[in-house]
């Protein structure tokens, strides 16, 4: 996808979907929903919790398996290889997720929670699970480059499976340490990532992959996407919604019983994810990447593997852990802000790249 490829307007609702144009308001009521249902269900959050796959919950993984497959369907992969030369914007991807994006959650948790440390070991521990799902929705509604998100995704997964144990080591141990901070001992599963990565990325990535291939040899390019995308499309947002509204039932609980507690952990996340998005927004407008790669960069670095996070939270520390609360107060703030920036990035589109919206 080039920049004078992707189809927008200059009015972000002009021609979007019933269900697009109003998105944010679905993803709160999904929020909502979700909570009120972990509330007023006895014994809803043990049920849906009952059968998992690797360390997430059936439902939810389900949700996340539909809400990748249409967006992973969309990529043309005979196009990847031009993301794949581009090596400012995969360096610049590198440093932002594994270099800037942890130190930045570290140096927040430390600021705004110098005194809750089992919160601050939650957050900092959401800082070094770099997104590979739910950002290939955010990046698909800014207009984003979608052969360099699925890229920049799958890169972000082996780095997941290679870098998570020693960099959760270097900044909850040897960093305090250097710095004459309180240390965290923690241990993490291999295991469970790699297979955290291979079920919600390997699964719809190999999905959309047969399913574009197949379709384009059978019926062409044009039926494909004429045709065939725009039935599977709506399965997405969806898919999106569907576990926004499982996750906060299996969550609701924790969250609305500490609230002034989720307003802590709420201020460093919000902070990190406009500072993220921010300057690797500007970042990618001062390389000169284009409208389409700026926006995946800003997008892919902004987001983190909530449901990563909370799997290890709960893994290594227990299910009622602040590390656990922390965890699960992340999609509480990432969704909606990052709905915001959608809106905000579709601005600075027209703002910035006026040539590229038709």
């Amino acid at each position: 996808m080039t920049d004078t490829a992707v189809p927008t307007t200059p009015a972000v609702v002009a021609k979007l979907s019933f269900l697009d144009r109003y998105l944010a308001v679905w993803i709160i009521a999904a929020m909502a929903l979700g909570l009120l249902l972990g509330r007023i269900i006895p014994g809803l959050d043990d049920a849906l919790d009952a059968v998992k796959v690797g360390s997430v919950s059936l439902p939810i993984a389900i949700g996340l398996l539909l809400m990748m497959y249409p967006v992973l369907a969309k990529v043309r992969y005979t196009e990847t290889s031009r993301v794949t030369g581009d090596r400012k914007l995969l360096i610049a991807s590198l440093v932002l997720n594994w270099v800037l994006g942890p130190a930045l959650m570290f140096a927040l948790a430390w600021l705004l929670l110098p005194d809750l440390p089992e919160y601050r070991t939650g957050l900092i521990i959401v800082g070094l699970a770099r997104c590979i799902a739910m950002v290939l929705i955010w990046n698909d509604l800014s207009c984003g480059d979608r052969e360099a998100a699925a890229v920049l995704v799958a890169i972000n997964s082996v780095f997941q499976i290679i870098a998570f144990a020693g960099l959760g080591w270097f900044y909850l141990q040897t960093l305090p340490g250097w710095l004459g901070l309180e240390t965290t001992s923690a241990e993490f599963s291999i295991g469970a990532i790699a297979l955290s990565v291979l079920v919600f990325l390997g699964i719809p990535l190999l999905a959309g992959y047969l399913t574009r291939t197949i379709g384009e040899k059978t019926r062409g390019r044009d039926w494909y996407e004429s045709r065939f995308l725009p039935k599977i499309g709506p399965v997405a947002l969806y898919g999106l919604l569907f576990t926004i509204v499982m996750l906060f039932a299996l969550q609701g609980d924790a969250i609305t019983s500490a609230p002034l507690d989720v307003v802590r952990i709420a201020l460093p996340l919000l902070a990190y994810f406009v500072i993220m998005f921010g300057g690797s927004f500007a970042l990618g407008h001062q390389l000169g990447l284009g409208y389409a790669k700026t926006a995946t960069l800003a997008f892919t670095a902004a987001g983190n593997n909530f449901e990563l996070a909370i799997a290890v939270a709960i893994g290594t520390f227990g299910v009622t852990s602040g590390q656990a609360l922390a965890g699960v107060v992340g999609p509480l703030i990432e969704v909606p802000v990052l709905v915001a920036l959608v809106y905000v990035s579709l601005w600075a589109r027209r703002r910035f790249y006026p040539d590229t919206v038709s």
